[in-house]
């Protein structure tokens, strides 16, 4: 009955997929499925309804913290934070370096910001219309984005990715964070010498496009250097281990000053950009800017509550006790990291989203590995990442969406790639020499 219970799921998956249908849809039909197949093992609907909220209060934390995302993405860009960053990292980008400079940028404002959405939808943006202007290949550019907006989608202390690992496996993030840079020294030193490489192919001049930029944004903006002031203090304080909700509360704060006094805003308005996102009165600077806000949330809030209220379900029916065996004896002649992986690979397929796959990825193999900081790290190169290399997942078509690269990007995100490939290789050295 399991294996029925979870086909029927996958396949409400991929007709959402198919027919371009919100995911929200086939994963509250799933919710509906699970309580059926609960009720069939003699659990009472209360139980089942206590289950699904014991679920979803074990992500309270992440909830509030993805709200406090949203208002500092919006007051961020209001307050002039964001296009300063922008102006000035486009600065930097120079032929034949430009892919790897492409992912640099991306990874410091995705370390930076903690979201890959977000940093796709500013930085990836720029670099992709530099990219188009030079003649430069966006199958290409869009694969350094994607490298490195989850780059900091992965260890930045305010991912959200980050934050919903530390959460379901009761670690550290300030902690997990040291593992993970431990873990990437290597991949990401390869992925810098591809990168490098690669743009020695292209001789096109890249000059003045800082110069244009700025224009479109002073149009806007007061480009005050001030304006970092929200930037360096979310820095500071999670270089000090602040706990990341006050840290945000804190960036949030010096920022509405500056969006009153430096871009001249109202209070309301201001109010309103961290409410419904900022919308910039320029078209070419809205292009680029856009968004943020607390509503701009709600669907990634939405996808983790009913994801969670699977994971009570899934706890207590013992619905995934079966592929937990056949994942232990996968462990056994293995590695408890390559049945993560294969794990992480098969749930980012079929639910079509990274916060569900990360869920799924811990609840069946969180016994695998008795480190919860080790397994923290498995987490974060598997299911965090994993997700972004599947082209029908939210986790890749959103991103290569909003920069407008095409699907073949995922071939050129060589990071996403070399960390896994890494790690799989410890893995085995490490088990050997255990023997």
């Amino acid at each position: 009955m399991e294996w029925l219970v979870l086909s029927l799921f996958c396949s409400g998956l991929l007709v959402s997929v198919l027919l371009g249908i919100s995911i929200l849809y086939p994963l509250f039909a799933g919710l509906l499925i699970f309580f059926v197949y609960g009720r069939a093992k003699g659990f009472s609907a209360y139980a089942l309804a206590k289950m699904a909220v014991d679920g979803i209060l074990t992500a309270k934390n992440i909830l509030i913290t993805f709200f406090l995302i949203g208002m500092l993405t919006g007051i961020w860009r209001a307050a002039g934070t964001i296009p300063v960053i922008v102006f000035y990292a486009s600065g930097l980008i120079r032929l034949p370096v430009f892919l790897i400079m492409v992912f640099l940028l991306n990874c410091a404002v995705s370390v930076l910001t903690g979201t890959s959405f977000g940093t796709a939808a500013t930085i990836g943006v720029v670099c992709m219309t530099l990219a188009d202007a030079l003649g430069i290949s966006t199958a290409v550019c869009g694969g350094a984005v994607l490298s490195g907006i989850y780059f900091g989608d992965r260890c930045s202390p305010v991912s959200t990715s980050a934050l919903l690992v530390a959460e379901l496996t009761n670690t550290d993030i300030f902690v997990n964070i040291k593992r993970m840079i431990r873990s990437s020294v290597l991949p990401f030193t390869a992925a810098c010498a591809v990168y490098a490489a690669a743009g020695f192919v292209f001789t096109a001049d890249a000059g003045g496009s800082a110069a244009a930029l700025k224009a479109v944004f002073e149009r806007e903006f007061n480009l005050s250097p001030l304006t970092l002031i929200p930037a360096v203090v979310i820095l500071v304080l999670s270089l000090v281990r602040v706990n990341v909700k006050l840290s945000m509360t804190a960036s949030i704060l010096a920022a509405v000053p500056l969006c009153i006094v430096l871009q001249g805003a109202s209070w309301g308005d201001t109010a309103l950009y961290m409410l419904r996102g900022f919308s910039a009165a320029n078209a070419q600077a809205d292009a680029m800017l856009s968004g943020g806000g607390v509503v701009s949330m709600l669907k990634v809030a939405g996808i983790v509550c009913i994801s969670s209220a699977y994971s009570g379900i899934f706890k207590e029916t013992g619905l995934l006790d079966n592929i937990k065996a056949a994942l232990h004896r996968l462990a056994n002649v293995s590695t408890s990291y390559i049945a993560s992986l294969i794990t992480s690979v098969l749930t980012s397929m079929a639910v079509c989203n990274q916060t569900l796959a990360i869920m799924l990825t811990q609840q069946l193999c969180g016994e695998l590995e008795e480190d919860a900081y080790e397994f923290a790290n498995d987490l974060e190169d598997t299911a965090v990442i994993v997700p972004a290399l599947v082209p029908w997942s939210i986790a890749c078509a959103v991103p290569l969406s909003s920069i407008g690269a095409p699907t073949q990007a995922v071939i050129f995100a060589c990071y996403l790639y070399l960390l896994p490939l890494w790690r799989c290789l410890i893995s085995v050295v490490l088990k050997q020499r255990r023997k």
